[in-house]
C-alpha cells in the first residue's frame, strides 16, 4: 500500500506509445503532460531503450568513488553544450536545487565573506520539497505543518525589476529564479527582469541560479530556457526531462562558481549512475537528429494560435494562454476549478494537469506532431462543453 501522498486519477497506466499512454482497460490517451515535462521524447522511444538496455548489461552501478564512461560523457555533452565548466549529478530536481542552494553558500564562505548566507527567491516560486528547495518555494500550502525550516531564504517579487535593485543586499549569496514559473501557473520572466538580475549579482557579488528543472532541457524552444534570455546564470540547473523519465538530475556551474565545491562538500550515492546517464544521452542524440527546437517552436506557435481562438470563443471561462515553448498555462475562470477541468479532459481521452491560480497546464512530448497538438485543441474543447 502506497503512502498517501498523491491525489492519483483513477486510472491505472500499464504502457506508452510516442504521445500515448494506454490505460489496464486498452483505452488510449494523448498525453499532453508528459510525465509532467518529462517525457520530451515520448513513450518507450527505441533509442532510450536500446540505450537502457545495452548500459544495464554492462554496468548499472559503480559509485561515485571511481569514474565511469556515461557520466564523463554525459558531463562533457552538458557542458559543451552550456558553456558552463562542471556538472554535479543527483537523482532529481529538489536535490538539484539543494546541490545550487549549497554551492553558493559554500562559494561565499570560501571567499571569506561568512556573512553572505542569504539564498533569495522570487514570490510564486517552486523549487522543491526537500526542506533547503522548500524554504525557497513560496507556496504554503506546501510549507505549511514542516515549519521551522531552514534560515537564510527571502522573497521577492516576480518580474519586478524595482523590487530585486533593494533585494540583493551583501548578504545574498545567490538569487534563484524559473525562467518560466511552472507550478505556480506558467507565469515567463521577463528579459528585462533576468537582464537586471544578472547585472545586479555581477555589482553585488551575488551569483545567479536559474532553475531550468521543468523549463529547460527544450521545452521553450532551445536547450537551455537562458538561451533566450540574454541573461547567463552561474548555476543551472535541470532534471525532469534530462534523461526521458529515468531519475537524474545536473546542477551545472560556470568557472567562477565551481570552485566554491572541494571533495567531501556534497555528494550522492546514485547521482550520475551509468544507466540514467546514458539515456540522457541518448536523449541529446535523438533531440540533435530531430531537430527538437524547431519542432517545439513550430508546435507551440500552432498550440498558441489554436488555444488563444478557443478562449476567444469562451471568453467567460478561460484566460489566454501564456508561456513558452510547450510549457503552457490557460487560466480557467472563476467558479470554475482547474481540477473539474482536468478530470473531464480525462473523460475526453486527453491528459493534461493544472498549476497555481486555477490554472490548466501543458507540458506535451516535445515530439508531438501537427495532427496530435490539432486532436489536443479539438479534446479539451470538447471536453470544456460541460462548462457553462
Amino acid at each position: 500500500m502506497l503512502l498517501d501522498t498523491y491525489k492519483r486519477a483513477p486510472i491505472t497506466i500499464v504502457a506508452g506509445e510516442g504521445c500515448e499512454l494506454i490505460d489496464d482497460r486498452g483505452r488510449r490517451y494523448l498525453d499532453c503532460i508528459g510525465g509532467i515535462a518529462v517525457c520530451a521524447l515520448g513513450h518507450a522511444h527505441p533509442a532510450i531503450a536500446q540505450a537502457v538496455a545495452t548500459q544495464a548489461q554492462r554496468l548499472v552501478h559503480a559509485s561515485n568513488l571511481y569514474q565511469h564512461q556515461p557520466s564523463e560523457q554525459l558531463a562533457r555533452e552538458l557542458v559543451r553544450r552550456s558553456a558552463m565548466s562542471a556538472v554535479f549529478f543527483c537523482n532529481s530536481g529538489t536535490e538539484a536545487n539543494e546541490a545550487a542552494i549549497k554551492l553558493a553558500r559554500k562559494w561565499a564562505y570560501r571567499r571569506g565573506e561568512e556573512n553572505r548566507r542569504t539564498i533569495l527567491a522570487c514570490t510564486g516560486s517552486f523549487h522543491g520539497r526537500t526542506f533547503g528547495a522548500l524554504a525557497a518555494t513560496d507556496n504554503p500550502a506546501y510549507r505549511e505543518g514542516f515549519e521551522p525550516l531552514p534560515a537564510g531564504f527571502a522573497f521577492t517579487l516576480f518580474n519586478d525589476a524595482a523590487a530585486l535593485e533593494e533585494a540583493i543586499t551583501p548578504q545574498v549569496a545567490a538569487f534563484i529564479v524559473e525562467p518560466v514559473q511552472g507550478e505556480s501557473g506558467v507565469h515567463v520572466a521577463t528579459a528585462e527582469f533576468l537582464q537586471t538580475a544578472r547585472r545586479l549579482c555581477d555589482e553585488r557579488g551575488a551569483l545567479l541560479i536559474f532553475d531550468e528543472v521543468q523549463c529547460g532541457m527544450g521545452r521553450t524552444g532551445s536547450l537551455f530556457a537562458f538561451e533566450q534570455a540574454g541573461s547567463r546564470p552561474d548555476i543551472v540547473t535541470l532534471a525532469k526531462a534530462l534523461a526521458n523519465g529515468l531519475p537524474i538530475g545536473a546542477m551545472l556551474a560556470n568557472e567562477r562558481a565551481a570552485g566554491g565545491f572541494a571533495p567531501g562538500d556534497h555528494g550522492s550515492t546514485f547521482g550520475g549512475s551509468p544507466v540514467p546517464c546514458a539515456a540522457a544521452l541518448a536523449h541529446l542524440r535523438v533531440r540533435d537528429e530531430l531537430d527538437l527546437d524547431a519542432r517545439v517552436r513550430e508546435r507551440s506557435a500552432q498550440l498558441f494560435a489554436a488555444l488563444s481562438e478557443l478562449a476567444h470563443s469562451r471568453p467567460e471561462l478561460l484566460g489566454e494562454p501564456r508561456g513558452r515553448g510547450l510549457l503552457i498555462g490557460l487560466t480557467l475562470q472563476a467558479p470554475h476549478e482547474a481540477g473539474a477541468a482536468v478530470a473531464s479532459a480525462r473523460e475526453c481521452g486527453l491528459l493534461i494537469g493544472s498549476a497555481g491560480g486555477n490554472t490548466l497546464r501543458l507540458a506535451p512530448p516535445l515530439i508531438l506532431s501537427e495532427v496530435e497538438a490539432s486532436r489536443a485543441v479539438s479534446l479539451l474543447g470538447r471536453s470544456l462543453e460541460q462548462f457553462n
